[in-house]
């Protein structure tokens, strides 16, 4: 691995590549030029000779002056940004805003000269507008007519200044139940958890006192076996996952004529049998929930609500649609599907689809009844109580062959994926296999892809966490080939990403949470916050500057509080130091176990401590004694959300993920469980004394 030269370095800051960073052991780590060179070659950048940097350079200072107007510009309500705009020297413009509504605002012209620049072979001049300081919040436009004929027109996104909390959070705090739904079974699941237990679980929280409950991603996966395990790595984050679906709420299933009925219910029978495996399994679970719903759509009349909907998602829908149905005719993308296909050529995709109408309209439709049962069980957790009810959890990214990467491959970045540095819990580093986001393709783009999948999450939603919300500031780019230390930060315009959450969940009434774990820059969580962003905090985590447990009344006012997370064990089992045996057992440690033992034994005995001197504990307290009393010390925070894992109230212990790993361990494939290790349904966990006592316990101390 060599240095990079200074004009490498350059090229790398212009285009917001970080070419070093902290790690979490407080040490600068510079990138090398091998790095440097694989992830400009990701953003399209040639750099791999000198003269290949020197052209390269010439050109980024060339982009804005290339352009008319930016791709597109963020403001903030009351704000008056001044805008660039780039017209052949000497020549005329006419600069509006074409707002939402249809109407339009003129802007003023500057006084502000800058010298013309020679552009390929010509002399281009810039003009410099003022927006109005009194623009609403929206999508608007912002156009430009030059006077040699051409035009140009750029997005201009417009957000509140801060997103207001929901008037629960301001009156008091809130808790609520965190689960992983394909976890929670129930005798009228199939193989997985649904959104019929989910509503049976809301309903039950609320009967507890909780105002929220914040499930897993329920983004898609692929349509056909073998189907990823991890919500994290999802075919895309847009649209939801039928598996989902509870067959027997669907309007369409109660009208089926008795004899199609009578099939659809002797699939389910079947399915249930799953319900008593020990291991997770998504593809007999998928198998048989796709031959019901494949029986219902088959007997059932497009209605035109379905039609007018389909219409209103534009081509994000039927483009997702279409590579579910070529999926389940060539096979996840590959060596299976025509090259003109898997290119995603305009013309082959519209043939495909033509050719498959009907199975397009299939996934479409499945999509529809989710809108329908998703909707359904927010009404349901708000009647029963929840002043916010479901939140959402967004991934940060998606499978490396699934939908978005196909149909947004203009979005994405390929021959890189994100991952993380190397931190105390995966000290090797982390490589997710997710392409990132390309910044400035999402700029050219208005930043479409990530509006509209916002806005989805968002619909019938109490609020939406964030997963790894630094990704909007910068991500961890790790070059195809390399290990996951031998990375890059790429930042991103968080202004624009975080603006565009502001203003969409503003518009739904919705808290966003900012998962910002990890090696964070100091002054992003100073920037969630100042716009209205709750942070996450991690009891295992926090601690103050004397080395102590951080006292309740440091945590921040803005956070969701827990005390573990599903990267850790529930909280019983990292008492029982569960995460260190298992790392230890999977080579992820890079001190010896009796290091990683001992460091964790005093870390927990500091724990015991704080929890002592507050009244929390005694010297006999056992497990459950203590599950209780660390939920009861963040109790004491000012945080406004407080969430605690399903499986700590029923006492489960083990882990449902380690990171860093695939299939060493069965990653997000356990279902709930007792402490015994036993799978535990649903119908058990409403009875559970433990979990009715830890409820009690948080809904005491609000």
């Amino acid at each position: 691995m060599t240095t990079p030269d200074h004009s490498l370095l350059a090229l790398a800051h212009k285009h917001r590549i970080a070419t070093d960073y902290w790690d979490w052991q407080g040490r600068q780590v510079p990138v090398t030029a091998e790095t440097l060179v694989a992830v400009l070659s990701g953003l399209g950048v040639e750099a791999d000779t000198a003269e290949d940097v020197r052209v390269a350079l010439q050109d980024s200072d060339l982009t804005e002056w290339r352009r008319v107007l930016p791709p597109t510009v963020v403001a903030r309500t009351g704000w008056t940004p001044w805008v660039s705009v780039h017209v052949p020297d000497g020549a005329g413009v006419e600069v509006w805003v074409e707002l939402e509504d249809g109407s339009s605002r003129s802007v003023r012209e500057v006084d502000q000269w800058t010298a013309p620049q020679e552009v390929d072979g010509r002399l281009v001049g810039r003009a410099t507008v003022e927006l109005p300081g009194d623009l609403p919040s929206g999508w608007h436009r912002l156009h430009a007519e030059v006077g040699d004929g051409t035009s140009a027109t750029a997005t201009l996104i417009v957000s509140p200044d801060r997103l207001p909390l929901p008037e629960a959070l301001l009156r008091d705090r809130v808790w609520g139940v965190m689960t992983q739904l394909y976890q929670v079974r129930s005798a009228e699941s199939w193989g997985l958890g649904d959104l019929g237990d989910l509503g049976t679980l809301a309903t039950w929280a609320a009967g507890t006192g909780a105002d929220f409950v914040l499930v897993n991603p329920l983004h898609a996966a692929e349509p056909i076996a073998p189907i990823e395990p991890s919500p994290y790595l999802p075919t895309t984050r847009r649209f939801a996952n039928p598996a989902y679906l509870r067959i027997e709420d669907i309007e369409e299933y109660a009208a089926l004529p008795p004899a199609v009925r009578g099939q659809v219910d002797a699939i389910g029978v079947a399915a249930r049998l799953l319900n008593a495996e020990d291991t997770l399994d998504r593809d007999d679970a998928w198998a048989a929930k796709r031959s019901a719903l494949g029986l219902i759509f088959d007997d059932t009349e497009r209605t035109h609500a379905f039609e007018d909907w389909r219409a209103g998602q534009g081509a994000g829908l039927t483009r997702f649609a279409t590579w579910c149905a070529a999926a389940e005719v060539h096979g996840v993308a590959g060596e299976g599907w025509p090259v003109a296909l898997e290119a995603a050529e305009p013309e082959a995709v519209e043939a495909f689809a033509a050719e498959h109408d009907e199975r397009v309209a299939f996934h479409c439709w499945l999509q529809w009844l989710l809108v329908r049962q998703l909707a359904a069980v927010q009404r349901t957790a708000r009647e029963a109580g929840m002043s916010l009810g479901v939140v959402h959890d967004l991934a940060v990214g998606v499978h490396p062959e699934g939908a978005d990467v196909w149909g947004l491959r203009d979005a994405l970045v390929r021959g890189v994926t994100v991952g993380a540095p190397p931190d105390q819990f995966n000290q090797l580093g982390q490589d997710w296999s997710q392409p990132p986001w390309h910044p400035e393709r999402l700029a050219e783009l208005g930043y479409e892809p990530f509006r509209d999948m916002v806005r989805v999450l968002l619909e019938d939603a109490g609020g939406l966490r964030i997963d790894h919300v630094i990704g909007l500031f910068r991500l961890w780019w790790v070059p195809d080939g390399m290990d996951a230390d031998a990375g890059a930060y790429v930042r991103y315009d968080h202004e624009a990403l975080i603006g565009i959450l502001v203003l969409e969940a503003s518009r739904a009434g919705a808290v966003v949470i900012g998962e910002d774990l990890g090696v964070v820059e100091p002054f992003a969580r100073d920037y969630l916050r100042e716009r209205g962003l709750l942070g996450t905090s991690i009891l295992w985590f926090e601690w103050g500057d004397d080395g102590q447990l951080l006292a309740p009344e440091a945590y921040r006012e803005l956070c969701l509080v827990s005390v573990t997370t599903h990267d850790l064990p529930p909280t019983a089992g990292y008492l029982a130091l569960a995460h260190v045996e298992l790392r230890e057992r999977l080579g992820l440690l890079t001190l010896s176990v009796e290091e990683e033992r001992a460091t964790e034994f005093d870390a927990l005995d500091k724990v015991r401590e704080a929890l002592a001197s507050r009244g929390l504990l005694t010297p006999d307290s056992s497990v459950d004694d203590q599950v209780v009393a660390l939920h009861r010390y963040l109790s004491l925070t000012p945080s406004r959300m407080l969430g605690v894992a399903l499986a700590d109230l029923v006492g489960d212990l083990r882990i449902i993920n380690q990171p860093g790993t695939d299939n060493e361990y069965p990653n997000w494939r356990l279902p709930l469980a007792g402490p015994d290790g036993v799978p535990m349904p649903l119908e058990e966990v409403v009875l559970s004394e433990r979990a009715r006592r830890l409820a009690a316990a948080l809904s005491s101390r609000r």
